[in-house]
């Protein structure tokens, strides 16, 4: 999963712009789902699960509360309304529902049918605080475009997740399907479409997106990838992104190598209105053969592209690892009790990395954009717990303290993975980096090769070097930080602070100022990031509400005509700033003066060159 830069939406908005076990009868090898996307009821989209007969009196049927690749429990049986169990002469049998996620079943043996209502993920996210991500979500818009993450609407029974499925899905005619779901051949069909899984995993491991035909294909390699868009007002179409995307992924085959995934790949991408009622949360979610993406329809091309590059790349990179490469508790994961995992310094780290990383080996970007992307990563982690235990963290990141510092993993996860890398090079002569690793282990494990959790680190010391165990038991399992100066200088690099312009708002795309999450329309000065000077002139700090600016009371409207005026203002213009402090409201006055920002910056040390740690640094960017 990547989440893409949340504050994006932001900038936006300112311009305006049991444990005993079911059992299946010999008369039904396969379970049939059918979903209705023709006849929507109230905003809502009707089910049938039909499972055969079973042999035990009681039957559970779920709802996932988790799905793999979020990490974090997002409960969608609170999006199933009415759900029924139907007997062979058509009534009702009993149902008790257990939580949310969880209807018990008596009688089970009568079972025919269960069927039930769905609503859509992405209606509620302005509505409550804790709202599914919206890659991860669901969407119903009659008529118009369905997102079907396909464990928001089909649900499975305890003990069945390794039958088969047959999904049947009625949809308007001129709605076309995306999806590497395997596809029925015998349909005549137009309105319905027959997808075939092996088990349950397979259900959720396929998204489907139905919108109007919007898409662009294209061939790298032996892998063919298409591009579905579902752009509401037409602005966008899969054409537009083609080049940028052809580009991308050739360099990401290239860099690869003989790791190869797949021979399809999807991507599917929701564009986003920003109204109350739509997709808020911006990035995508990994898939075995596809990814799901959600970003705002008002980007302009260029940031779109940027965008689409740096969520794609990274989501495409997780057939490496976990989607390869993963242990036992992603194989068989639990949708209701999950256990996690240790790795995510791995999962989303690695993947995380080598998104950057092949930009620079590739030449899509140069050493100066490289490296700043390494200093907003060091910088970015600093706001986190830098002292806590990663291997910790991934095992217990359902829970607190641990789930407020997830987002770390593409930070500091992918620190992790840089200095490992540069370890790796330093040891064997620029030979061998965490890239060679994940080839070695991609060997032994795959798709169907899971590895012991407690095993990985002893296997990867086992298949490089002795000192890589006391980088993992002192950087990853340890709680030392990781010392970025001394793992820069073994190739040649240091880092320096400088002072750089910037507006008095925005350091570039970067906003000084977010939303209160608590309220809506209050705005406050962020907290854990570096201010420019004119914040710490005035006396600003971090979690400051702005009450009003020269008398004028600051809400989302009014700040944005504010920001834009302030790009021609003087260094010499008076301001005055209410600002709310915990139970304290402060006056802030003084003159505006030349926005100026310490930032850190990598530079080569002086009279390096045509050494050892030069010769490294070009094994480490160039490969």
């Amino acid at each position: 999963m990547k989440k893409f830069i949340i504050l994006y939406v932001f900038l936006v908005l300112l311009y305006g712009c049991g444990t005993s076990k079911s059992v299946l009868s010999a008369d039904k090898a396969v379970i049939e789902a059918t979903i209705d996307l023709v006849n929507v009821n109230n905003d809502r989209v009707s089910v049938t699960i039909n499972p055969g007969s079973f042999s035990n009196q009681k039957i559970s049927f779920f709802i996932p509360k988790m799905v793999p690749g979020t990490y974090r429990e997002d409960d969608y049986g609170k999006y199933i309304q009415d759900l029924k169990a139907i007997d062979y002469q058509g009534n009702e049998l009993l149902v008790t529902a257990v939580g949310t996620n969880e209807w018990n079943i008596s009688d089970a043996t009568k079972l025919d049918k269960i069927t039930y209502y769905v609503t859509d993920t992405y209606d509620t996210e302005s509505e409550v605080n804790d709202q599914v991500f919206s890659p991860a979500g669901t969407n119903i818009l009659e008529g118009k475009n369905f997102v079907l993450n396909l464990h928001g609407f089909i649900g499975y029974f305890d003990g069945l997740k390794e039958v088969p499925y047959e999904l049947v899905i009625t949809s308007p005619s001129d709605l076309v399907p995306t999806t590497s779901l395997m596809k029925k051949q015998d349909e005549i069909n137009s309105m319905t479409d027959t997808y075939l899984a092996s088990r349950y995993f397979e259900v959720v491991d396929n998204p489907i997106l139905y919108s109007k035909s919007n898409t662009a294909s294209f061939v790298i390699n032996d892998i063919t990838v298409n591009l579905s868009v579902y752009s509401p007002n037409s602005i966008y179409s899969g054409a537009d992104l083609q080049e940028s995307m052809e580009r991308m992924m050739k360099a990401q085959k290239a860099f690869l190598g003989e790791i190869d995934g797949t021979k399809e790949y999807n991507i599917l991408l929701y564009l986003s209105t920003l109204d109350e009622t739509d997709a808020s949360g911006f990035g995508a979610l990994e898939h075995h053969t596809s990814t799901l993406v959600v970003l705002p329809e008002q980007m302009p091309i260029e940031a779109l592209e940027k965008a689409m590059i740096d969520v794609v790349s990274h989501e495409f990179f997780h057939i490496v690892t976990p989607l390869n490469v993963h242990s036992k508790e992603i194989q068989y994961f639990d949708y209701n009790d999950p256990k996690m995992s240790e790795h995510l310094w791995m999962y989303e780290g690695t993947t995380e990395y080598f998104a950057n990383l092949f930009q620079i080996q590739q030449g899509l970007i140069d050493e100066a954009e490289f490296y700043k992307r390494i200093v907003d990563k060091i910088n970015n982690a600093n706001s986190y717990d830098d002292e806590m235990s990663f291997t910790t963290m991934s095992r217990n990141i359902l829970e607190d303290p641990y789930k407020a510092n997830y987002a770390n993993v593409y930070e500091k996860g992918a620190l992790i993975n840089m200095s490992l890398d540069i370890r790796l090079r330093d040891l064997s002569n620029g030979e061998k980096g965490v890239l060679w690793l994940m080839k070695e282990l991609s060997k032994k494990y795959d798709n169907d090769t899971p590895f012991e959790d407690d095993e990985l680190i002893g296997e990867i010391v086992d298949l490089t070097y002795p000192e890589i165990k006391s980088f993992f038991d002192t950087y990853v399992a340890g709680n030392t930080p990781l010392n970025y100066d001394e793992i820069l200088a073994s190739v040649g690099l240091k880092t320096a602070e400088i002072q750089e312009r910037s507006g008095y708002f925005l350091n570039g795309e970067i906003p000084f100022i977010d939303i209160d999450q608590n309220n809506n329309d209050a705005i406050i000065i962020r907290s854990g990031i570096e201010l420019n000077t004119f914040f710490t002139g005035l006396g600003a700090q971090g979690g400051d509400t702005i009450k009003s600016i020269d008398g004028m009371p600051i809400s989302l409207e009014s700040i944005r005509p504010i920001i834009g005026q302030s790009f021609g203002w003087t260094s010499d213009r008076e301001i005055t700033m209410v600002v709310q402090r915990g139970e304290e409201e402060l006056i802030l006055q003084g003159k505006v003066g030349t926005p100026m920002l310490k930032i850190t910056t990598i530079v080569p040390i002086d009279n390096l060159e045509n050494t050892p740690q030069s010769k490294l640094r070009r094994s480490w960017l160039k490969g």
